[in-house]
């Protein structure tokens, strides 16, 4: 097994920093980039693969529950947050894209907020955009494909191809949002489309994962007999959304159906026991999932369960 690349000290150093974050910043990019470097990125081994969670920026959120849980009394939010040891009037938002190294071809699912991010999380897990073969986008919002071109629309990985889901372009190509415009039609005929089931490359498998977006995916790693979702935004927070997965997110187009790909997905992780990645969950990103109830679950973030 390849040992995970970041040391307990770096990541820790990194990581209560991150709380104090004001905007979304580049991944501690120019200075942090020295010893410091490993708080931005978590590898490891599944099975032949090595997975890298990379955080491609971090912001703070206020009037948090104009977000999560629009549809309970603020005094229940407010509760909630309590015994979850977390404020109810502010949150901290983790951007996390996933690359895995098959050992034929480097996949990257997403693509953060900003390509200057993008670059610096992929430096800090030793990789340069032009190692990219595959991007992945789990669905279109800004925040995913934002790292896709830069300025004046240059590629950022110009050496890959794309996939995504077909629902999810063909959605958002009979819109006029100017992310889509500007990030992923440019590429549009560089892309693959996908249908639930489908295969980015061996091992990577296409999880449909509707509501948050009409055509949004989760994608299934599978290596040697291990697994880990990449869940995606199937869930945006590890207890407004993930442990009460009724509770309603502004961001989730179709909320109804959100909530129960929600319950349908962490339910199977949970039933199944093998870890996810959550794009927003607290940095490195990854964790596993209980059921305490019908409809209810509780987050367990990773420790030192992928070093073994």
């Amino acid at each position: 097994m390849i040992n995970p690349t970041f040391s307990r000290r770096t990541l820790l150093g990194g990581a209560a920093a991150l709380p104090f974050a004001a905007a979304v910043r580049p991944a501690f990019a120019a200075a942090h980039m020295g010893e410091s470097q490993n708080a931005v990125q978590n590898t490891f081994a599944l099975g032949d693969f090595q997975v890298s969670t990379l955080l491609a920026g971090t912001r703070t959120v206020e009037d948090i529950q104009s977000i999560f849980g629009t549809n309970v009394p603020p005094e229940e939010f407010e509760q909630v947050s309590q015994q979850n040891f977390i404020p109810a009037d502010k949150a901290q938002f983790f951007f996390t894209p996933t690359v895995v190294r098959t050992g034929n071809e480097t996949v990257l699912f997403d693509t953060g907020p900003s390509p200057v991010g993008m670059v610096a999380a992929l430096a800090a897990a030793g990789l340069t955009p032009e190692e990219i073969d595959v991007v992945v986008l789990t669905h279109m919002h800004g925040d995913h494909i934002g790292g896709m071109a830069g300025e004046g629309g240059a590629a950022t990985f110009p050496n890959a191809r794309y996939v995504t889901g077909q629902v999810e372009f063909d959605h958002w190509n009979g819109t006029e949002d100017e992310n889509f415009a500007a990030k992923v039609k440019p590429f549009a005929e560089q892309f693959t489309f996908l249908n639930d089931g489908g295969s980015v490359v061996s091992g990577l498998t296409a999880v449909e994962a509707f509501g948050h977006t009409p055509g949004h995916m989760a994608y299934m790693l599978e290596s040697g007999g291990e697994q880990v979702l990449v869940m995606a935004d199937t869930a945006n927070h590890y207890v407004w959304s993930l442990a009460y997965p009724e509770w309603e997110v502004r961001f989730d187009a179709d909320k109804a159906m959100a909530a129960e790909t929600r319950k349908k997905i962490l339910g199977m992780v949970a039933a199944d026991r093998h870890p996810l990645i959550g794009y927003h969950m607290p940095f490195p990103g990854m964790g596993y999932v209980t059921e305490e109830g019908p409809g209810m679950f509780h987050y367990v973030p990773t420790t030192y369960q992928m070093m073994l």
